[in-house]
């Protein structure tokens, strides 16, 4: 049986649920930064099983309000031809 409240199929691909991927992956950031990083996954892990090209245009919106907060950071990649 199908559990699309816990497990659902679109975030159970590939033996990894997305909310494990998620928490690794923002662990080390906080606030804002770590809310848009775990969304940008969220809708990537899922645009191919869910809501096609919309996932990916609302993973792009949230990379777009990410990118101005690496952009102050002295230590970040240099992103600034990213979203072009």
């Amino acid at each position: 049986m199908i559990d699309n409240v816990n497990h659902p199929k679109h975030y159970t691909q590939g033996g990894i649920e997305c909310i494990d991927a998620i928490k690794a992956a923002v662990q080390g950031l906080s606030g804002f930064e770590a809310h848009c990083t775990g969304t940008v996954i969220k809708y990537i892990w899922r645009w191919k099983w869910k809501n096609g090209v919309e996932d990916l245009k609302k993973a792009r919106w949230y990379l777009y309000h990410l990118a101005p907060l690496l952009l102050t950071c002295p230590q970040s990649l240099d992103i600034t031809g990213f979203l072009g």
